[in-house]
């Protein structure tokens, strides 16, 4: 019991002392300076949190501390992660993912969501990203996770967790996959599904052009119409469409671009650009009267040489 404590200890100082950037008590319902040793502080003494103790396999002797506590923000803040429900978990390792904590905290209730992230975010909700293709960032290293219950009894039975064992990250029948099976995983994943993809793609657009189309049959039904106090929103359009967006139509406009810059271009302003016109022009001088020698030189030659 003494060493699972001073083991205990041990892990709330070396995540006192490094915990992530932006993390700061205020947004989580501490009073913590805003540097991560304080927000981390802040965690740690908290009354409402608690360490558990996960290993990553049986084998693995000494265990690895996750510091929980229920996630607050500020009163009236539309938050993706709702309070009572939510749990916030620091001190994540790299090889505990949404799978294995939804796995993990299964046996507390019903999982709804987990977030997983480098550093907390902000209270303000954010649109839900359904793309499998883009707007995917991979977190690496040591992070952070939201865990949103169905109901906030998830949250307590989750806490009391830490007075049971070790909890086991991966297992026989949930094996965590590591070394060469997990770069062969990520390749394959990486590998990209061109009809999937053209599919997400085209509906998006189709949604994008409803949207559009929508959005233009409400201005023009509103234009003309006067609001509440009378006025009429007056709004200008042009004769000529606007530029398309294609590749074509971006080198045009920088080909002008570039002919405009070289109009604007000062000359004569240098001294080298003196001696490259005066060079240019006797070279000129020779061209042209080396020419004129050939034509005399024919002219003579066909009889039809009229010096005046």
């Amino acid at each position: 019991a003494a060493s699972c404590r001073a083991k205990m200890a041990a892990a709330r100082e070396r995540v006192a002392a490094a915990a992530p950037a932006g993390y700061t008590g205020e947004e989580e319902g501490g009073t913590g300076s805003g540097s991560g040793a304080g927000a981390a502080a802040g965690f740690l003494t908290g009354a409402s949190s608690a360490a558990l103790a996960v290993k990553f396999g049986e084998r693995q002797r000494s265990p690895h501390y996750l510091l929980v506590k229920e996630h607050q923000v500020r009163e009236g803040a539309d938050s993706a992660h709702p309070p009572r429900r939510t749990l916030f978990i620091l001190n994540v390792p790299p090889y505990c993912g949404a799978e294995s904590l939804s796995r993990l905290f299964a046996r507390c209730g019903h999982v709804q969501s987990v977030d997983v992230c480098e550093k907390p975010e902000p209270g303000e909700k954010k649109e839900k990203l359904t793309s499998k293709f883009f707007n995917h960032k991979t977190v690496t290293g040591f992070h952070i996770a939201y865990v949103v219950f169905r109901k906030p009894g998830g949250v307590q039975a989750a806490k009391a967790l830490s007075q049971e064992g070790p909890l086991l990250i991966s297992t026989e029948s949930h094996p965590v996959k590591t070394g060469i099976s997990k770069w062969i995983a990520s390749y394959a994943a990486s590998v990209v599904d061109m009809e999937e993809l053209k599919a997400e793609v085209d509906a998006y657009m189709q949604d994008y052009d409803r949207r559009m189309a929508e959005e233009e049959a409400k201005a023009a039904k509103e234009e003309g119409v006067p609001d509440a106090e009378g006025w009429v929103k007056v709004t200008r359009k042009g004769r000529k469409p606007g530029l398309p967006r294609t590749e074509a139509a971006n080198l045009r406009v920088l080909e002008r671009e570039k002919q405009k810059r070289a109009r604007k271009e000062l000359l004569n302003f240098y001294a080298w650009q003196h001696r490259e016109t005066k060079r240019e022009h006797i070279a000129q001088l020779r061209k042209k009267f080396e020419e004129d020698k050939q034509r005399i030189a024919l002219m003579r030659a066909q009889r039809k040489f009229r010096p005046y």
